[in-house]
């Protein structure tokens, strides 16, 4: 099956309007609800919150804590932009919504823990809309999360794709399977033939369900994100560490510097369009390391990631 939604031209239902009011008063609690979450996981820093405008049209809130107990750095993005003229990633495979004015509007979120044995972890729920007089709109939904670990437990990744299963569960047998495979493909680096993590949920151009139905789904992926990751912090976060896991950690952490500079359809379009570059780039980990032609030692923890946790399977 291909891993992609069938996204219609018009991107509507007879009768059915998209609301993006309604879609910005849902990311807005999202973004509230899982910093006041995680605020009380952290129980040191909370976020500090930084409200900007954009002088082409639009605006946002971006939220980080820095040097938490939990968190070295996380940080959450509500932004929703907007203007006459999409950005050169957005119209280069769609040339038909050149000269339409836009919005977009997302929440999106990357936590770094201080721990090597807590994972990072990353979502994202969006929602686009372009117009033009006299045509209907051409509206999609996109989101997901996934989870990068540094030292692999199976039942952490269970629950992380269980809980991915359990968000798409009313919407059809077939969405998480589906989705978990395109998540698979998109955070992957070519480069260097290698996953980032072990997945999730991935999803872009969804509205052949209609404005309803794919709102609700949206709105299930971002509520999920919580469920999901809130239990793996808390069997890890206490686990003693030292220099070597740190430092894998660290060189770790390249791969995912590499993929959100070199890949990222989100890095890609806030930079094209303007957006606030401290917001962007806020999920890149504060500390990160290269090195030249490394590799694991053999049957270490840091090869199980590679051998065992890396390589695309079935979890659930």
């Amino acid at each position: 099956m291909n891993a992609t939604f069938t996204r219609k031209d018009q991107g509507h239902n007879a009768g059915e309007r998209p609301s993006a009011e309604s879609v910005k008063q849902y990311l807005l609690r999202l973004q509230d609800n899982i910093c006041a979450a995680l605020t009380v996981e952290d129980g040191g820093a909370g976020f500090h919150e930084d409200a900007w405008e954009r002088s082409e049209g639009g605006g946002g809130r971006t939220r980080v804590m820095r040097d938490g107990a939990l968190l070295e750095q996380g940080g959450i993005n509500f932004s929703r932009v907007f203007g006459d003229r999409l950005p050169p990633s957005a119209t280069a495979s769609r040339p038909e919504l050149a000269g339409r004015n836009f919005q977009a509007m997302g929440v999106s979120l990357v936590m770094h823990p201080h721990n090597p044995y807590v994972p990072t972890s990353h979502a994202n729920v969006r929602f686009f809309i372009a117009e033009k007089e006299g045509a209907d709109p051409v509206w999609w939904f996109g989101g997901g999360f996934d989870l990068t670990p540094y030292y692999g437990f199976e039942e952490d990744v269970i629950h992380w794709h269980r809980t991915a299963q359990e968000a798409c569960a009313s919407f059809g047998d077939q969405v998480y399977p589906r989705l978990k495979r395109w998540c698979d493909d998109y955070f992957f680096l070519k480069h260097r033939n290698e996953p980032r993590g072990v997945g999730g949920l991935f999803f872009d151009d969804l509205n052949e369900w209609g404005f309803e139905r794919s709102f609700a789904f949206m709105r299930s992926v971002g509520d999920h994100f919580l469920p999901a990751y809130l239990p793996i912090v808390r069997r890890r976060k206490g686990i003693e560490y030292g220099e070597r896991e740190r430092d894998f950690q660290k060189y770790r952490r390249g791969r995912y510097v590499e993929f959100n500079l070199v890949y990222d359809r989100g890095t890609l379009f806030g930079i094209q369009s303007g957006g606030r570059i401290e917001s962007i780039l806020m999920s890149l980990p504060p500390e990160v390391s290269w090195r030249y032609d490394w590799h694991p030692e053999p049957d270490s923890p840091e090869a199980e990631l590679y051998e065992r946790f890396l390589p695309p399977r079935d979890w659930v």
